[in-house]
């Protein structure tokens, strides 16, 4: 039985769990303070945040695509920190990947799906991967700080997709935007967001944590984000590998673009492909302590909050209390490194403490 908890606590990282517990805890307790202070109900309000998303099927399934928009964000993140580079740029990154996979679709139109997808996909993810090359390859060679880098180019890609958007690639049958209905991904549940692109970001999301997690590329990109001057020394390519994560990081923020324009909003408007989605999952990211597993579970929990909005809502608590409890929750799960380093003091000074027990009683017997 010990033996059986002890490969549990391996496996499963007793001391994150319970911290993040213990965080969203505390984070439920203040806000239940001012959800009374504010002179609302915070049993009604938790049971329309909580309920909600699985109050019906078109519910869970708008759910269930958030929190797959934002697993795969926050991966493109924690691919780029294991070699200790910061792509902050994956906004821009998403939102050129769906302009190009839309212009791929709309100039495909007549054909096979089974073409158009692939070519839209790998379109995406080109330009995205060749969008992050640009701060990577500065980063490497000029040193130059990529999350200034990043950040500029976010306004560029907005004001590019803005332009090509609304004027030179508009479908002239609509106001705005680039019509991809004719390719869209199936939907898996009626008058949800939610497509059978959730598959395909299965496969990635395995196949991520596979090459971090389970791989020499992933032990070497860990070994250079960890110390890179070390890493030089054991002759590994390191600026090669730091573009080529860098490129990857872009990659996946493209695909998830073209996954937006084919499976949720089927034509390319910015404002509906994208709200800000790389930046939520950029501090998801961040909350996970960039691993992968942790990244994916808070994904599901922020796409739950995220949607349980509307049930607050419903409940009579207005969305500036809501936004208020956002970022009280969030403030929370990131103190969670701080509850972590607490339970672990606490528990080597219980063995200390057993430790010291243990000799006394060993002293009194030799006696």
């Amino acid at each position: 039985m010990k033996q059986a908890f002890a490969w549990i606590r391996r496996r499963l990282n007793l001391s994150y769990i319970v911290a993040v517990i213990i965080s969203i805890f505390v984070a439920l307790l203040i806000d239940a303070i001012i959800l009374v202070a504010a002179g609302h109900n915070p049993i009604a309000a938790y049971r329309g945040l909580i309920v909600y998303p699985f109050s019906s099927l078109r519910h869970f399934g708008d759910m269930l695509e958030y929190a797959m928009v934002l697993c795969l964000c926050g991966l493109a993140c924690v691919v780029g920190s294991r070699v200790g580079i910061f792509n902050v740029g994956g906004e821009g990154q998403l939102l050129l990947g769906g302009l190009v996979a839309a212009y791929v679709g709309s100039q495909m139109s007549g054909m096979s799906m089974w073409l158009v997808i692939p070519c839209a996909a790998l379109a995406a993810m080109a330009t995205g991967g060749l969008y992050a090359f640009i701060p990577g390859i500065l980063k490497v060679k000029l040193k130059v700080n990529e999350v200034i880098t990043t950040i500029m180019l976010n306004s560029v890609a907005a004001l590019i997709c803005s332009f090509f958007s609304s004027s030179v690639w508009k479908n002239m049958s609509q106001n705005e935007g680039i019509d991809v209905k004719e390719f869209r991904f199936a939907t898996l549940i009626r008058g949800s967001k939610l497509s059978t692109a959730i598959f395909a970001s299965a496969l990635v999301t395995f196949f991520v944590w596979y090459i971090l997690q389970k791989t020499s590329k992933g032990f070497e990109m860990r070994l250079i984000g960890d110390n890179p001057r070390f890493a030089r020394f054991a002759g590994l390519k390191t600026d090669r590998i730091v573009i080529i994560a860098m490129i990857v990081s872009g990659m996946m923020c493209g695909l998830v673009g073209m996954f937006r324009v084919y499976g949720a909003e089927y034509a390319f408007i910015s404002s509906k492909v994208s709200n800000e989605y790389y930046f939520e999952g950029l501090m998801v990211a961040m909350i996970a302590q960039y691993q992968p597993v942790p990244t994916i579970i808070i994904s599901i929990i922020f796409a739950i909050l995220k949607s349980g909005a509307r049930g607050m809502q419903n409940a009579g608590v207005t969305i500036q209390i809501y936004w208020v409890m956002q970022a009280t929750v969030i403030f929370c799960m990131a103190a969670q490194t701080g509850i972590r380093a607490s339970i672990q003091k606490a528990r080597q000074r219980r063995a200390a403490e057993r430790d010291v027990a243990a000799r006394r009683e060993g002293g009194v017997a030799n006696e």
